[in-house]
């Protein structure tokens, strides 16, 4: 019914930049909050930056990341911009959807891979 797809990711030298995208598509009323999350080998997914009428993003991407969204399109974007080796992860799109005026759910993206080689 919902689906968002990430677009974007590949392999990048450090220091470079890399812009990931995501579309939400299906049933929408209207969609809340929207972020980026990602999730390295061997380690628990985490925060990557998010979006609603603010922004906020995790300490380690602080002045290099920047999330922007665009409602008319459902699309969520992150700019990545001096990329770092530990930067090195699966990045998932993530959203609170309105399927309807009355209810609201959760959705993940099926990930994007993104390489950053030193």
């Amino acid at each position: 019914q919902v689906q968002l797809v990430e677009s974007g990711g590949g392999s990048v030298q450090a220091g470079q930049s890399l812009r990931l995208s995501c579309v939400a598509s299906g049933r929408i009323f209207g969609i809340n909050a929207m972020g980026w999350y990602r999730q390295a080998p061997g380690k628990q997914r985490e925060l990557v930056a998010v979006i609603t009428s603010t922004t906020n993003y995790a300490d380690s991407v602080k002045g290099r990341f920047t999330i922007s969204r665009d409602n008319a399109k459902n699309t969520v974007y992150l700019q990545m911009n001096s990329l770092k080796p530990e930067d090195t992860a699966v990045y998932y799109c993530n959203a609170d959807v309105k399927p309807t005026a009355w209810s609201i759910r959760n959705y993940w993206g099926q990930g994007t891979q993104v390489t950053v080689s030193s």
